[in-house]
Parts: C-alpha cells; structure tokens; sequence
C-alpha cells in the first residue's frame, strides 16, 4: 500500500508539469487550430535558458546560488514571451488567415531554430544545476519504509497546481476567457460581435508560451538539466493527451494531462520501464479512436 502511495505522489509530480504544459496548449490551440510542434521545444528552451543563465551568473558574475537562479528564471521567462511575441504577431496571425495548415510546417521549423539555439548557446555542452531542495519530506511511514517527496517536488507542485487552478478560474469568469471562448468556438461571428479576435489570438499565444516556460523551469529545477529530446518526447505527449481532453476545455486538459502522468509513474513502478512510453502512447491512440468523434467547442474550461 505504502508503495503504490509512493508511486501515485511520484506521479503527481510529473503529471503537475504535463498538466501545466496541457493547459497551455489548449489555450494557444484553441486559436490557432493546428498542431502547434513548437511546444514542446519551447518547454525545453525555457528550461535550457534557465541553466545557462544560471550558469552564468554563478561563474562570470559571481552571483548568490538564489540570486543567479532567480536570474536565469527572469531570463528564460523574457526570452519564451519574446519569441511568442514575435511568431504571434509575424508568423502565426499572418499564416492563420492566409494558410492556417502551413502553421505545422511553420511550428516544425520554429522547434528545430530553437533547438540549435539552444546547442550554439551551450557550445553542445551539458550543463548541470546543483540539487536543489533535496531533502526528503516524509509523508508517510511503516515497517521501515518511508513515503516521501523531495522539497522541490512539493514545491514545483504546489507552483503548478496553484497555476493552472488561478488560470482555470480567471479563462472561466474574465472577459478574456469569455472572448476566447468566442474564438476559439468562430473567430468570424466573434469579430461581428465587437470582440477584437487579433487582440484574443495574441494573448492567447503569449499565455500558451508563458505556461510551456513555467513548466520547463520547474522542469529544469528539478531534473538539474534538460535537453530537446526531452521537450520532443513531452510535446508528443501532450499533443495526444490535450487531443483526448479537447482543445476547447484547457481545464479538463490539465486533468488529463495530471491522470497521464500518475498513470506513467504506476506504470514505472510495476511493469518493465523500457516499455513504459510505448505502452502510454498506445493507451493515448487508443483513447483518441474511442473518443467521441464531436465535441462542444466553447464550453466552459
């Protein structure tokens, strides 16, 4: 029993971060309507800016171990709004009302620029952060064995839960969640109405990027580095789970996204490891086959 509680907090954890970046896809989804492949690397950049930056401050300027990740946080979250700045405004906005189906070509693109960013910024060097938080929290015990999380795991926790909770409520009772309702369900009929629908997509990409660099800082905090092939293998992950969820519902998303993760750690824990991603993307097919073949679009996240 202590053991599967073991497993199903494990779970909790990584599901925290896929949720985050669930919710984030849905909400930027929900007005471009195609698969957007950047994601994922964006998760990876954010976190791989985070390092270097840290890294940074840590050896050329010689900063605190709190100030100098505090600085690469800054730094990471100012270099993923940047960039969804500009592909919202040249590349995203301009291709949705000319060829919307050329955004994937366009997202693919953009993650392998990221990506060799990334590698020219580290000199295709691995750098590491030091355990953070590393102390146990023990949260159960018997016979011996204890039940515990690190105090990053709580923390990281905490952070995305608290997140997507305040950005759940705010898309469910402001006057941009209503807006991006109208969007997302007819970006047409939502222009006829007054609704400034440019204005709506805009936000709706920066929240998108602001939710993928949160979860890669967490990310990187916690696992100390963090590389593309990382960010691919959640970007994949995430694309098939907020398809099951729907992209109208970031919510219901982030719920998904969370099962997912806790359902991967059980898995971890009980069944053959080098199985694991295989077996959960089947479970992921599996589930978009058997889905319903409609949903509401603009319903309440």
């Amino acid at each position: 029993m202590f053991y599967f509680l073991q497993q199903l907090l494990n779970g909790l954890h990584i599901g925290a971060i896929y949720a985050l970046l669930a919710f984030g896809y849905a909400v930027s989804n929900g007005v471009l309507h195609r698969t957007n492949l950047a994601h994922g690397a964006l998760f990876a950049f954010a976190g791989q800016i985070m390092i270097l930056v840290a890294v940074f401050g840590w050896q050329v300027l010689w900063l605190t171990l709190p100030a100098t990740i505090a600085l690469g946080i800054a730094a990471a979250f100012a270099y993923s709004l940047l960039i969804a700045e500009v592909l919202s405004r040249h590349v995203f906005r301009e291709l949705a009302a000319r060829s919307p189906n050329t955004i994937v070509a366009a997202t693919l693109g953009v993650a392998l620029v990221l990506m060799e960013l990334g590698r020219i910024a580290a000199e295709t060097r691995d750098f590491w952060l030091p355990p953070l938080l590393a102390d146990p929290v023990v949260l159960a015990a018997s016979a011996g064995f204890r039940v515990t999380l690190t105090a990053m795991q709580v923390v990281n926790c905490a952070i995305a839960i608290a997140a997507i909770a305040a950005a759940g409520t705010a898309l469910a009772r402001s006057r941009f969640g209503r807006e991006w309702r109208a969007v997302a369900d007819d970006p047409a009929a939502a222009a006829l109405c007054g609704v400034d629908t440019g204005l709506v997509f805009h936000r709706a990409i920066l929240f998108g990027a602001a939710a993928a660099a949160l979860a890669g800082i967490l990310a990187g905090l916690y696992f100390g580095n963090i590389s593309f092939g990382t960010g691919l293998v959640f970007g994949l992950k995430v694309l098939f789970i907020t398809a099951v969820g729907g992209y109208h519902a970031p919510t219901r998303a982030a719920a998904g996204a969370m099962a997912f993760g806790i359902a991967e750690s059980l898995w971890s824990g009980y069944f053959p490891i080098e199985w694991r991603d295989a077996w959960m993307f089947l479970f992921l097919v599996a589930l978009l086959v058997l889905r319903p073949a409609r949903e509401e679009p603009g319903k309440p996240a």
